[in-house]
């Protein structure tokens, strides 16, 4: 099979490839360049999960980064099994056809006990003082000792949060490159999430992002001479395109308002209870699965949605089918945010009863997708004095929370999710090899067949 490398740069589009990116405008000019038409959800897991298995959601079973466990009454969010991907992936169809065939994953989302011979995934370690340690996670394990020693310790506050910066991507870069010169896999599939950040932040005609674009460029400059220097057929894509937001749309505290949200209260504090709720939503960018554990009120939450502004569609059953989503982890209704708004997971009345968790950086307890981590409160004096005295007492071992994280939705300007966008709206794929029977553009589930003929022909 030919060697190929798939390099996932989080939110870029055909807009976005310019002088800002001079190298990218350079090698585009000379390759083929298509647009893909997104999958319902346009999010990571969906996106990827289609792009390895050419199916919908409806059959992998990946609705979004995340959703309502109907039997532990529990909301789960980034989790990291392979085996929630209920499709065939294609190293493994590849691996039938060649016993030879390796397969690295450098971050693409459900690397954990994945089929893949080599990974690279986030994971850090929670300490039961409540500290949390950077770290990855990696097939074979000390592979992950081997990087940290040459790289240094994952970037992980650089990864997410409000410290975001290029130091994550670059160093998911330098990762791949290493682990490819190590073991010289078939296949390798690259995750660069540096775009994904300015643009939800500030929207994504901020001048912030133009500084990110060069920064991005460099690093997929120095990949694809690499892999190019290699004989790797390159694929250079994204998962969605970042949106314009000016709204938030807060279901959960319309949902509490007609009675149907159940919260309970901790120490003053209070937090969802999904499983006393008779509906209650689980707000995903701008997509929101709404489950309705009691079924007699179906049609009061259907119309409470549609009376709702900022609502493009609400899929039911048959609306679910129709757009590849049909699954049984998804909502029994799914709402897609319109043009400008974005779902926020609020469901307190009061921000003085907010859960602890809302103001700090926890992307596995929120009930929802919070962009707002990406902000610190504007509201706290001394802000950088403030984070260095919680840092030091970190450091000398007593416990702290680490609360800089506003409650503020209205500080989001970017968005993405729904799929009714403009073509400079969507994702992009640039390649080398001819696109054939890609007069249009590119279906999702096709990102597979691309793939694959870049591996077989």
């Amino acid at each position: 099979m030919n060697k190929t490398v798939v390099i996932d740069v989080v939110g870029l589009t055909k807009c976005f490839i310019g002088r800002h990116t001079p190298f990218l405008e350079e090698w585009a000019s000379r390759k083929n360049t298509t647009v893909i038409d997104p999958v319902l959800p346009a999010l990571t897991t969906s996106a990827q999960s289609t792009y390895v298995t050419g199916r919908l959601p409806t059959e992998h079973g990946i609705v979004g980064n995340g959703w309502y466990d109907r039997n532990d009454a529990e909301i789960k969010f980034w989790k990291q099994s392979n085996k929630l991907v209920q499709a065939e992936k294609i190293w493994e169809k590849a691996k039938k056809l060649d016993p030879s065939f390796t397969c690295s994953k450098m971050f693409w989302w459900y690397n954990m006990y994945s089929t893949a011979d080599y990974t690279l995934t986030p994971r850090p370690q929670y300490r039961a003082d409540g500290r949390k340690i950077p770290d990855v996670y990696s097939q074979p394990p000390e592979l992950r000792d081997q990087m940290q020693k040459e790289l240094g310790q994952f970037p992980l506050f650089n990864f997410w949060g409000p410290n975001t910066h290029i130091r994550s991507s670059r160093w998911i870069a330098d990762a791949s490159m290493k682990t490819d010169a190590m073991y010289d896999p078939t296949l390798t599939l690259i995750y660069l999430p540096h775009m994904d950040y300015n643009p939800q932040r500030h929207g994504p005609g901020h001048p912030s992002v133009m500084a990110d674009l060069e920064e991005i460029d460099a690093v997929c400059k120095d990949l694809i001479t690499y892999y190019e220097g290699r004989n790797a057929r390159v694929i250079l894509l994204s998962e969605y395109g970042i949106s314009q937001v000016q709204h938030a749309v807060s279901l959960n505290r319309l949902l509490r308002k007609k009675g149907l949200l159940q919260v309970r209260v901790e120490n003053g504090l209070e937090l969802l209870d999904p499983g006393a709720s008779r509906a209650f939503a689980l707000a995903d960018h701008q997509v929101a699965h709404v489950y309705v554990n009691d079924t007699t009120c179906m049609n009061k939450v259907r119309s409470l949605l549609e009376d709702t502004e900022g609502i493009e569609l609400i899929l039911d059953g048959e609306g679910k089918q129709q757009y590849g989503i049909g699954h049984e982890r998804a909502g029994d209704l799914v709402a897609v945010a319109a043009e400008g708004y974005w779902f926020d997971y609020y469901y307190w009345m009061d921000d003085s009863r907010a859960p602890d968790f809302a103001r700090v950086v926890d992307i596995h307890r929120k009930p929802g997708y919070d962009p707002v981590e990406m902000f610190t409160n504007p509201g706290i004096k001394f802000l950088m004095p403030l984070i260095a005295w919680k840092l030091l007492r970190k450091k000398l071992g007593f416990r702290m929370l680490m609360d800089i994280i506003p409650l503020d939705a209205s500080l989001v300007k970017g968005s993405h999710g729904r799929i009714n966008v403009p073509d400079q709206e969507k994702p992009v794929l640039i390649t080398g090899q001819p696109l054939r029977g890609k007069s249009g553009n590119c279906q999702a589930v096709e990102v597979f067949d691309v793939i694959w003929e870049h591996l077989t022909e």
